[in-house]
This record gives structure tokens, C-alpha cells and sequence, in this order.
């Protein structure tokens, strides 16, 4: 039986259309996911929609949309945008589903409130509503503005409301990451949790009234008037969305998460609060969280205010998602902030994309074509003998193996990525090296031997670039006539061979045209 491996994605706010931050979680939470099912392990990708926020409820107030209208918009465009950049979820969990999200997420409820650790107050506080948390005035900048949204107003609230025993569970917190049974990636993040939980954790309200939450949201059990809060309802779709609550033999089977992927401005709620919740109502914590930065555009924050906020749908649609997983995967820091700009993209397109790897597929493809009548050489020798394959002085396609299996674990995407581009350029180096247009006229057998060891090589690279570049790697593997092509369920690694001579090359267009 295939060891399991359940992996999400953050539930994005579904108030507004995708934008690039979106993108960049999504792609990495799926090259993580295919790099485990080329393991042979039995993956499950999940994200969904954050759809009973109060931001929704007012964005389609103003958009003048009935909520459900607008929120299915919405998330629609989001999921529009994951087949857009070739990444697979074999779950897409909607807030809004009565039939199994409310019901699980009541079910959490009802399981921490039989604990003891939810109880009624009345209560005053700031509200943020584009976190939708309470702050205390310490935890706001000079402006007494949240952090993540400055130039935004807080609410004063003051209702009864539920309220959680966070404070109950501080010391078990601190001693879970201390002794990484919840492990948090990067060490700087891990040390960001610890050092807001060592300040002291206080009861949270998880509730809010339906007045406030213009009836939207999923009804707190056995009180009418009341809406379950946002945070606890929408991370509770990790497990709502594999059948908590409605169907236990596929909870069972894929909880807890082997890793949540999130981004840097809500790990307390995912660091904090739900070990908390789920500690509160007797079930186990997810494994891992890996946290990720933002994304810049042109070197500024983006911003609806300013304009900025970047819809990389476009750019998906005229050059295809490769490109944009490339810049993502191999220019952007995985742990802190990114920078984009279209002019910086197109740059490294034509540099690593067009004039890197699909140039050399070109090149060797084409010397197949012209010097071995598009078929795989034969060689004198063994295979696994061929420099670019065992030569220590070289950056070998074996090292990069053994990269990836080091780096993406660690989710060093960029180094991983970087590895592989390392080795292409070995590859163009071997070739001005060897001169196959000399050897063709003076020494066939050495000309067979360099072609084959390119072919092999590119044959490497199509299994290597699967998780970061799919439709890049289904290119190549079709070019050199790779069976099975690498589309859903590709073979474990123990099973590839040396690329066989005789193997017909062709290549039908270019990987990727040079952008003008």
C-alpha cells in the first residue's frame, strides 16, 4: 500500500479575483505534491474557498451581487487559475457547502465546546476586517493600523461573543515547536510563532453575531444567533475538505496534513490557533508548515490602493503556465519576498527559457535529425561510462538527482530549479567542446558517443523538470519518444531506463519562442 501524503494549499479569500501571491502558493504547493507522487506515493492536494468572511459579505454588497452569486464568481476565476498554471488539486473544498462544510465545521465545535474550552462574554476590541482578527493595540503599528493592511481603519466592536481558551493550551504550544512535532519552515518563522506565544496567548472570540455577520457563515450548534468565526470555519476546511465530520474512512485515511503551505502573514492563525482547535477537540495536528513571503510588483507592495495588485492571468494565456512557474520556482527567495515585473520576466524567459533549455533541445534534436537520421544513436561502450553522466568535474545529471531530492524537501525550490539549469549549461558546453559538426566528418563512433550522451541526458532532464516545468517535460519526453509520457501517475524513479538507440527524435516546435 502507497504511503500517504496530504499536502494543502492556503484557502484564499474569495472578495476579490486571484492575484499573483495566489499564483506563487499554488505552484509551490504543487511541485511539492508531484515531486511526492513521483515517489509513488499516494498524494492529496487541497485548497478551496474562504467564503464566509466578512470582507466577502461586504465586497458583494458593494459589487451590488447577492453573496452567493458573487462568492461563486469568484471562486471560479481561483479555480480557473490552478488549471491555468497546470496544477493539479484533487480537492477544491467551498466554505459555503452546507452539505459537508457546515456540518464538519459544527462538528469541531461541538467537540471543543465538549472540552470545556468555549464560553460566552461580552467583549470590546479593534477589528481588522481584511485579517478578520481582533488586535490589541499593541500588536498595531504607529498608526494603530494592522500591519498587514496599513492605511485601513480597525472596527470597535463590542458584542457577546464566544470565546475560545486559547490561554489554556500556551505551554503545550511552545513545547510542540520546540520539539518540531509541529514542525515550522523556515527556523525564522518557527522563532516568529515562539516568540508571540512566550508573550502570552489570550482566550480569542470565535464567534460573532448574525447582525454583524449579515447572517452569512456557518450557524454556531444550538445558537441561532450566532456565526461561527471566519478563522476557525475556514482552517477547518483542511479537514471538512477530505470527509471530517461526513465521512470518517477518508479522514481517517489522509489526516493529519503531511504539510500545510501558507503564506508569512497568516501563520499565527495557522501556528497558534489551530493546533489549538485541534488539540481542544482531540485530533491530531498537521505535521509540517512550510510559510512562503510575498510577492513585490516593480518594487513595491502590492496594493489595491496603489493599483499594483497583479493579475497573472494574462501573461498565462498568451505564453502558457512554464514560464511563469520557472520565475516563480527559480527567481523568486521561497522564504522571503519576491519581486515581479513583466519586463524582469520576459528578460529571464528569452535568457534560461529560449535561449537555455529549448535551444539545447533544439540543438540536439537537430543534430540527431541531420547526422543520424532522427534516431537515436548506437554507441561503442556502456552508457552509464558517458561523462555527463559520471564525470565528477562536472555538474552531471546525477548530481542534480541528488539536489533535487535534497532541496525540494526542504523547499529550496530555486536551488532545486537551479541545479538543473546548472547542468544544461554543461551540456551546451560539451557540445562546443566535442564540435559533432567536425566528428561527423572524421570520427562517426565518437559522434555517436556525444549525441547519445546529449540525448540521454535530455531524457534525464524531462523526468527532473516534471514537477516544476509539466508541459515543458511532456514536450521533451514526446521529442525523444519517452514512454509513458509523464502526465498524471508517472513511474517511480527505480523504474527509468537509459534511453534505448534507435529511438526516434523529433521535435515538433520549439520549446519556447524567443519573445521580441
Amino acid at each position: 500500500m502507497a504511503k500517504k501524503f496530504y499536502i494543502t494549499a492556503a484557502i484564499p479569500y474569495v472578495n476579490a479575483k486571484p492575484h499573483l501571491g495566489h499564483a506563487l502558493e499554488f505552484v509551490q504547493a504543487d511541485v511539492v505534491a508531484r515531486y511526492h507522487r513521483l515517489l509513488n506515493e499516494d498524494v492529496t492536494l487541497l485548497s478551496g474557498g474562504d467564503e464566509n468572511a466578512l470582507k466577502n459579505v461586504q465586497a458583494a454588497e458593494k459589487a451590488g451581487k447577492p453573496v452567493q452569486e458573487f462568492i461563486d464568481e469568484n471562486n471560479d476565476l481561483f479555480i480557473k487559475l490552478t488549471q491555468q498554471l497546470n496544477t493539479k488539486f484533487d480537492v477544491w473544498q467551498k466554505g459555503s457547502d452546507k452539505q459537508t462544510h457546515y456540518k464538519s465545521s459544527q462538528e469541531l465545535w461541538g467537540l471543543c465546546k465538549n472540552t470545556g474550552d468555549i464560553y460566552k462574554k461580552s467583549y470590546k476590541g479593534l477589528y481588522c476586517v481584511g485579517c478578520e482578527a481582533f488586535y490589541e493595540s499593541g500588536d498595531l503599528n504607529e498608526n494603530g493600523e494592522c500591519y498587514e493592511h496599513p492605511g485601513k481603519k480597525l472596527d470597535e466592536v463590542e458584542e457577546e461573543n464566544y470565546f475560545f481558551k486559547l490561554s489554556k493550551y500556551q505551554d503545550k504550544i511552545i513545547e510542540l515547536i520546540e520539539a518540531n512535532e509541529l514542525e515550522i519552515v523556515p527556523e525564522e518563522r518557527k522563532n516568529e510563532v515562539l516568540s508571540f506565544v512566550r508573550g502570552g496567548l489570550k482566550d480569542i472570540s470565535i464567534s460573532r453575531s448574525n447582525e454583524r455577520a449579515r447572517n452569512w457563515g456557518v450557524p454556531v450548534p444550538g445558537d441561532d444567533s450566532s456565526r461561527i468565526y471566519v478563522w476557525m470555519d475556514a482552517l477547518n476546511i483542511y479537514q471538512s475538505g477530505i470527509g471530517f465530520g461526513w465521512n470518517e474512512e477518508t479522514y481517517k485515511k489522509l489526516w493529519p496534513a503531511d504539510l500545510h503551505v501558507i503564506g508569512k502573514g497568516i501563520i499565527r492563525f495557522h501556528a497558534v490557533y489551530w493546533p489549538a482547535f485541534l488539540m481542544s477537540a482531540g485530533l491530531k495536528l498537521p505535521k509540517k508548515i512550510f510559510v512562503h513571503g510575498y510577492y513585490t510588483v516593480n518594487g513595491q507592495k502590492m496594493s489595491k490602493t496603489l493599483g499594483n495588485v497583479y493579475d497573472p492571468m494574462p501573461l498565462l494565456e498568451k505564453y502558457g503556465a512554464d514560464p511563469l512557474r520557472y520565475y516563480m520556482l527559480a527567481k523568486t527567495p521561497p522564504f522571503t519576498d519576491g519581486d515581479f515585473s513583466e519586463e524582469k520576466y520576459i528578460e529571464i524567459y528569452n535568457a534560461d527559457l529560449a535561449s537555455g533549455l529549448g535551444n539545447l533541445v533544439s540543438r540536439v534534436t537537430n543534430m540527431i535529425g541531420r547526422y543520424c537520421d532522427g534516431l537515436v544513436p548506437a554507441i561503442d561502450g556502456v552508457a552509464d561510462e558517458h561523462p555527463l553522466r559520471v564525470d565528477n568535474k562536472i555538474h552531471n545529471w546525477k548530481k542534480v538527482w541528488k539536489d533535487i531530492d535534497k532541496y525540494v524537501p526542504e523547499f529550496k525550490f530555486d536551488q532545486a530549479v537551479g541545479s538543473v539549469w546548472k547542468f544544461l549549461k554543461e551540456a551546451d558546453r560539451y557540445i562546443d567542446d566535442n564540435k559533432p559538426w567536425e566528428l561527423a566528418k572524421k570520427d562517426r563512433a565518437k559522434l555517436n558517443w556525444v549525441l547519445y550522451g546529449l540525448a540521454d541526458s535530455l531524457h534525464q532532464v524531462a523526468w527532473q523538470i516534471y514537477q516544476f516545468l509539466p508541459e515543458t517535460s511532456v514536450g521533451i519526453a514526446k521529442a525523444f519518444s519517452i514512454k509513458p509520457l509523464l502526465v498524471d501517475s508517472p513511474n517511480s524513479k527505480d523504474s527509468w531506463t537509459n534511453l534505448k538507440p534507435g529511438t526516434k527524435v523529433v521535435l515538433e516546435k520549439p520549446l519556447f519562442p524567443r519573445i521580441k
